[in-house]
C-alpha cells in the first residue's frame, strides 16, 4: 500500500484518538473531585467514580481514542503515529479549560507543548525498530528495580512535597505503570500469536498485567483528583509511559534505537525540553491554584 493512501488514515486516526485520549482526561480530572479522597491504590474510589455515569462514558472515550490508536498503528509508522499521539496533552489542557469555563492559560500551553514536543523530537531521533515481543535482550531484574525505586521515590515525593510538585511524584509513578504495562502487553501479544489463547495463562507476565495495570489507572484518577489543574498530571503520565515503555523495549525485547553521538546529543536536548515543560506546568500550575485558593477565599468572605 502506499504512502498516499495510508497517511490519510493514519494521520486522522492518530489526531482524533489523541482527542478522544485528551476529553477522557479532561472529563476524569473534572469527576475525580466530586468522590471523597481515599488512600492511595484503594479500589473505594472506582466504587463511587463507577456511579458517575459522565465517568463511565469518559472511560467509552478511551475505548475509542484506544481503537484509533490501533488503526493509526496498522496504517503508519510508530515513529509517525507517537507523535501525534502525544497531542493528547494539548487537547486535554483544551477541554479541561472549556469544561471550567475559562480560557487557555498561555503559559501552561506552552508548557504542554514543550513536554509534547520534546517527547516526539525523542522517538523521531531514537527511532525504535523491532518488533520484539520476547524476553532476549538484558535480565529482566536490574530494569525491574529501578523502576520499583523510581516509583517509591515518587510516591514519597507525592506524599511530601506540597501542592502541584506533589502531584508530578504521582503522575512519574502512574506513567511507570502504564509504561510496563504497555511494555508486557507486547510480550503478552507474542505468547498469544505464538501458541494461542491457552498460551499466555502459563507465564507470569500475563498475570503481572493484570495487577500492574488496574493499578497504574487507579493511581492516574487518583493524580487528577489531587491535582488543581489537569495540564502538569497528563504531560507527565503522557512523557513518562512511553519512556519507560522504550527502556523495556531495548533492555528486555531487544529492540533497537539509534545511538550515534549526534542523535544521543539531540536526545538529550529532546529531554531538556521535556523537563522543563514539567516544571513549567508545575509552577504555572502551583500559582494559578494559590490565585484560585485566593479568589475562593475572598467570595466566601464577600
Amino acid at each position: 500500500m502506499s504512502s498516499g493512501t495510508v497517511l490519510p488514515v493514519a494521520v486522522p486516526a492518530a489526531v482524533i484518538g489523541a482527542a478522544s485520549f485528551g476529553m477522557a482526561s479532561a472529563i476524569q480530572h473534572r469527576v475525580t473531585k466530586q468522590v471523597p479522597q481515599v488512600a492511595t491504590f484503594s479500589p473505594r474510589m472506582l466504587w463511587d467514580l463507577v456511579r458517575k455515569p459522565i465517568w463511565v462514558l469518559s472511560i467509552g472515550t478511551v475505548i475509542i481514542g484506544l481503537s484509533l490508536q490501533v488503526v493509526a498503528l496498522a496504517f503508519g509508522p510508530l515513529v509517525l503515529v507517537q507523535p501525534l499521539l502525544v497531542t493528547s496533552v494539548l487537547f486535554g489542557a483544551g477541554f479541561a479549560a472549556w469544561l471550567a469555563g475559562r480560557r487557555m492559560d498561555l503559559v501552561l500551553a506552552l508548557g504542554a507543548l514543550s513536554c509534547a514536543g520534546g517527547l516526539a523530537a525523542f522517538l523521531l531521533l531514537a527511532r525504535p525498530s523491532g518488533q520484539g515481543s520476547e524476553f532476549t535482550g538484558e535480565p529482566v531484574v536490574p530494569l525491574a528495580l529501578g523502576m520499583a525505586l523510581l516509583v517509591v521515590l515518587s510516591l514519597l515525593a507525592a506524599r511530601w512535597l506540597p501542592g502541584e510538585f506533589g502531584v508530578v511524584g504521582l503522575a512519574v509513578a502512574t506513567g511507570v505503570f502504564y509504561g510496563v504495562t504497555a511494555g508486557l502487553m507486547r510480550v503478552v501479544a507474542g505468547q498469544f500469536r505464538a501458541g494461542g489463547i491457552v498460551e499466555p495463562f502459563g507465564h507470569w507476565t500475563l498475570y503481572v498485567v493484570c495487577v500492574i495495570g488496574p493499578m497504574g489507572f487507579l493511581l492516574s484518577q487518583q493524580t487528577f483528583q489531587r491535582g488543581r489543574l489537569m495540564s502538569p498530571s497528563l504531560a507527565v503520565i503522557t512523557t513518562v509511559d512511553p519512556l519507560v515503555s522504550a527502556a523495556i523495549g531495548v533492555s528486555w525485547l531487544g529492540e533497537r534505537i539509534e545511538s550515534s553521538p549526534a542523535i544521543l546529543a539531540g536526545e538529550v536536548v529532546a529531554a531538556a525540553l521535556i523537563v522543563g515543560g514539567i516544571a513549567v506546568l508545575a509552577q504555572r500550575s502551583e500559582q494559578i491554584g494559590r490565585e484560585l485558593t485566593e479568589r475562593e477565599g475572598t467570595e466566601s468572605w464577600g
